[in-house]
This record gives C-alpha cells, sequence and structure tokens, in this order.
C-alpha cells in the first residue's frame, strides 16, 4: 500500500483503487470537502503526474475519458482547488509523491490498464438527495426529479412561472459553467423536445451563477444528474437493443486475476520492451519488481 498524508488531503493506494480524502485545512474548498472520500478503480484512470514547485508541488490524476461524471458534466471547467483529482504537496514531502507515482504508474503497467474512453461511468457521482442554493435559485436532486426554486434575485419573468420540476426521463442534457471575469455562470438542463437559446437568467431550466463561494456546489448537482443520464458514448434510446435476462454478458463471470503463467508471460514482454529501448532501465526494474511481488 502507498499512502501520502498532507494538508490538502490524503491519498492511499491499495493496489486496486486509490482513496482520495480531503483535508481539513481551511485552505481546502468548499467543493472537496462537501464531495467527500472519493475511490477511484485503478481502471478509471490514465495516468498520474507530479509537479515540483520551489515550495510545494502537486500530485495530478488523469482519468480516462468518461470514467468520471464530475468531469463530463463540467466540462473540465473546475478551479485547480476544487479539483479533487490533484493534491498540493509540501516540498519535505517530495520523495514521498515521487515514490507514490511510481506505485501507480507500475500498477497501470502491470495491469495494462489502456489510457482510452470508456463507455461506462466507474465513479458513481455524488449521493443523493442533493440542494444547493447559489446564484438566482436552489436546485435539489432526488435521484428522479430535479426542483428549482427560485429567490428574491431572480429575474422577474423568469419566476413568475414559480419553482420548477424536472423529471430525469425528460432531461436530455446537464451541463455546469463557472462564472469568468464579467460573464455570469449556470447550471443549465436541456430539456427534451424544448430547446431555447435564452440565456440563464431568463431560461427557466437554468440557475445563473455569479462567481460566488457556493458556485462549484452546483457542479456536484450537473454530476449527480449526469451519473444517472445515459453515458455519451451510449446509443440513442431509438438504436439501443434491450439485454435480455439470460442473455452471456450477463451470465459470464468476471475475469480472474492474473495467474503465474500469465505473470511470467507480462514479464517476458517487459524485457522484449526493455530490450528495444521503448523502456528505460529505471522503468524495467520497477515494472519487473511489481510483476514478482505478484508471483
Amino acid at each position: 500500500m502507498a499512502e501520502i498524508i498532507q494538508k490538502d488531503g490524503t491519498w492511499t493506494f491499495d493496489g486496486d483503487a486509490l482513496h482520495l480524502t480531503p483535508g481539513r485545512d481551511k485552505s481546502v474548498s468548499l467543493l472537496r470537502k462537501t464531495l467527500g472520500e472519493l475511490t477511484v478503480p485503478l481502471g478509471a484512470l490514465a495516468g498520474i503526474s507530479f509537479e515540483q514547485g520551489k515550495k510545494s508541488g502537486r500530485l495530478k490524476l488523469r482519468l480516462r475519458e468518461g470514467a468520471d461524471p464530475l468531469l463530463q458534466a463540467t466540462g473540465g471547467k473546475l478551479a485547480e482547488p476544487n479539483d479533487p483529482y490533484q493534491l498540493a504537496v509540501d516540498s519535505d514531502r517530495y520523495g514521498v509523491a515521487e515514490y507514490f507515482v511510481d506505485e501507480i504508474r507500475n500498477a497501470l503497467l502491470l495491469d495494462q490498464v489502456p489510457a482510452t474512453a470508456v463507455d461506462r461511468y466507474l465513479l458513481p457521482g455524488p449521493s443523493v438527495p442533493l440542494s444547493v442554493s447559489a446564484g438566482d435559485g436552489t436546485a435539489s436532486f432526488d435521484g428522479e426529479r430535479v426542483r428549482l426554486d427560485w429567490n428574491w434575485k431572480t429575474e422577474e419573468a423568469k419566476a413568475a412561472a414559480g419553482p420548477r420540476t424536472l423529471y430525469l426521463a425528460d432531461i436530455q442534457s446537464v451541463e455546469w459553467h463557472p462564472a469568468v471575469g464579467l460573464e455570469n455562470g449556470c447550471l443549465r438542463f436541456t430539456v427534451r423536445n424544448a430547446p431555447t437559446k435564452a440565456p440563464p437568467k431568463y431560461d427557466p431550466n437554468s440557475v445563473e451563477l455569479w462567481g460566488f463561494k457556493k458556485d462549484p456546489l452546483m457542479a456536484l448537482v450537473a454530476a449527480a444528474v449526469q451519473a444517472r443520464l445515459p453515458h455519451p458514448s451510449a446509443a440513442s434510446p431509438e438504436d439501443r437493443v434491450p439485454t435480455p435476462s439470460n442473455s452471456p454478458a450477463q451470465d459470464a463471470e468476471p475475469p480472474t486475476e492474473p495467474d503465474h503463467d500469465a505473470l511470467l508471460r507480462r514479464l517476458r514482454e517487459l524485457g522484449e520492451l526493455h530490450k528495444s529501448g521503448i523502456l528505460t532501465d529505471e522503468e524495467f526494474t520497477l515494472a519487473k519488481q511489481a510483476i514478482l511481488k505478484r508471483l
């Protein structure tokens, strides 16, 4: 097991998954504290890096495209302090961070985890029920329906119709945008058969955000809804074919752990990659040690 403990949080790797726990320091963002501990399966990772600075460094996880509903809903727009897949590291812990990176990379190499996109979410998204008040309204989600309630700051034309209830089956997509400069952000739901080009200020299916502290929490509502919508890679409902209950896809057993012969084959493959110059001496040694531990 590999572990790094910092004021910013604690990351632990048990060989199968990473457990990311936000710290309690006042510098830790409200979004990360509200989101709580995340468990990231090894198969959801595309890579890991460590960037050193003079006073502090930063560990960064790169997830496979389509693996996390939070990243899907926010489109890479989460600011660095709100990104749960980054960890600030003090300079006196650089050695631990580098060891942590080596352990993850060795595991990815050993398990031959591809960096390609996935066709289903590998993380569950935020738990529900969930309710957040920010900007011109409150967004609540119970797993089946979204309710939008307006406040005294809501544009009159938008608030006149009263609270808005959107059923999950009617939601085509959801997106979150932060406020940037003079441009306001929003939490926007696209409803089937009801397209609109109205700005969030007037759109009854959007909450307008003005760049205040609680704005990022709306990203959690977006992620919780996104996790329950069809995966972006899935076919349209018209093209989707139901899987029979007795189909091989459901009856198939999960893949077993690599056996002794498979590990030996992998060791030979690594030797060939090293011999051909694809793997450096250091990379080959680390990968070989990881395999020998499994034998």
